[in-house]
């Protein structure tokens, strides 16, 4: 059995050098996972997000300005991630959105998405483990302070976890969400007592804002710069079908995964937000590094509550970190695998983890968050990667739905291309968003992606490995289409 590039229009292909144990080389564990622990795995990834980040928010929108913007983010969320429910029961492999995007809009497509999601989990767990070097200095633990020797115990032991095994893996992240999770609902009954209407919109108000009021203090604009902060509350739910190759019955059990993550994630996003803010006042928590521990101490001394809730932070933190890192090495396991990015990278261990695709990127996370050591920037360098992805993914569904039709469906995204139209609307309103929020950032990812994408035209698309299960769903339909014009 050969193994040559894919095919297809516009792209010449060279045989692949490795023999016919190349895929056997990498091979991922399969039946790993039921419905529950990817639930669980898709909450992981965003619930640190309910501890800190969105409240930066408030300074941008005010109140009702990020709470539109989280309406309208949870909005894409759900529509995407039914889009991606029904995408994920057509092709269940590690490749998520890369695979979906190649299928409906050939390698350039498939590349583009693959790349602008593997920015987001790159750089994210980066941000995260600075904010647990936060975490774990402001609480005292061990005499330690935030800074390489933190991020580097961070990225050995978890990445440990992921290199014993990704039941393992999902399994220690499922119990360590569950006390994030927990502890948000203590923190909820423990500020509803201090909940007041009238500390919602107590930001003062900007008079030359066009449009402002005591609650879009910042006026219209306002509500479009809080879309990135918005995301916080969802951002990495998408990454639930990169578990597709890992789990038991993948066409039935990631719909129902995606949907559970996405239901609680909403139900902890209004809770939190509603109770943060009405508890102490937004103007209070606008800037706060820890704004649930914030709202919890009005005299600004710490109570046996608030200390819970800033552990349960630091457990946050480390779930979405550790989850993070997961999806990451999924993403680039698919790329490498397929020819998109050296297949080396793609290699799995007796355990059957994907080492490289574990150890590569965590090195580069670690090297980011001790010369960098700036969080925010990263995280929205990660936001600029994941609405790229998003608009995409969604222009897929749309695609796939218009140019296939009768493709076999075990689930079917209600409203169809309504719902994901919808989504690419809104992922495209994000992706400008970013620009008001952080040129900056922006302008890195650009230039990341830019470099990422002559690597891709100049070298790697006419090497492209054609038994990838990816690339061989893409031949399969091109073959299917020229039979039909015969």
């Amino acid at each position: 059995m050969s193994l040559e590039s894919t095919s297809s229009p516009g792209t010449p292909g060279t045989p692949a050098p490795e023999g016919d144990d190349y895929l056997e080389r990498r091979t991922l564990r399969r039946g790993s996972a039921g419905w529950v622990l990817l639930t669980g795995l898709g909450v992981a990834y965003v619930v640190s997000g309910d501890y800190s980040g969105w409240n930066f928010g408030l300074a941008e929108g005010g109140f009702g300005g990020l709470a539109i913007a989280m309406v309208l983010m949870g909005a894409m969320y759900a529509c995407m991630v039914f889009a991606l429910a029904e995408l994920s029961s057509i092709l269940p492999t590690a490749g998520g959105g890369y695979g979906f995007a190649r299928r409906a809009l050939g390698p350039w497509g498939g590349f583009l998405t693959g790349t602008a999601i593997l920015i987001e989990y790159v750089l994210a767990p980066a941000a995260i483990v600075i904010f647990i070097g936060d975490y774990v200095e402001s609480l005292g633990l061990f005499g330690l302070e935030s800074g390489w020797p933190v991020y580097l115990v961070c990225f050995a032991i978890f990445l440990g976890i992921h290199l014993w095994g990704v039941g393992e893996a999902l399994r220690f992240s499922f119990v360590v969400t569950g006390i994030a999770v927990a502890a948000l609902i203590v923190f909820a009954l423990a500020a509803l007592p201090e909940f007041s209407p009238g500390s919602l919109d107590d930001i003062p108000v900007d008079p030359s804002a066009a449009g402002s009021n005591s609650w879009l203090p910042y006026g219209l604009l306002g509500i479009w710069a809080a879309f990135p902060f918005g995301m916080w509350f969802f951002l990495g739910v998408e990454g639930v079908p990169l578990a597709a190759e890992e789990t038991k019955e993948p066409a039935r059990t990631l719909p129902k995964a995606i949907r559970w993550s996405m239901g609680i994630l909403v139900v902890l996003a209004v809770v939190t937000f509603f109770a943060a803010a009405g508890a102490r006042g937004s103007a209070a928590i606008q800037e706060a590094g820890n704004p649930l521990v914030e709202a919890l101490q009005p005299n600004g001394e710490a109570t046996t509550l608030s200390r819970i809730v800033n552990y349960a932070g630091l457990a946050g933190l480390v779930a979405s970190f550790f989850s993070l890192i997961y999806a990451g090495s999924r993403q680039l396991f698919a790329l490498s695998r397929a020819g998109y990015l050296p297949r080396f990278l793609s290699l799995t261990s007796s355990r059957k983890a994907p080492y490289l695709g574990l150890l590569v990127p965590g090195t580069i996370g670690f090297l980011l968050a001790a010369v960098s050591g700036d969080g925010a920037r990263m995280l929205n360098i990660a936001v600029f990667g994941a609405t790229i992805s998003y608009a995409l993914m969604s222009l897929s569904h749309i695609v796939l739905r218009r140019r296939e039709p009768e493709l076999p469906r075990p689930y079917r995204t209600p409203g169809g291309v309504l719902t994901s139209s919808v989504a690419l609307v809104l992922a495209c309103a994000a992706l400008v968003a970013t620009f008001l929020v952080d040129v900056t950032a922006a302008v890195i990812a650009l230039v990341v992606y830019v470099v990422a994408l002559a690597y891709f035209g100049l070298y790697s698309r006419k090497r492209l490995v054609a038994k990838a299960p990816e690339e061989e769903f893409a031949a399969l339909a091109a073959a299917e289409a020229e039979l039909a014009r015969d």
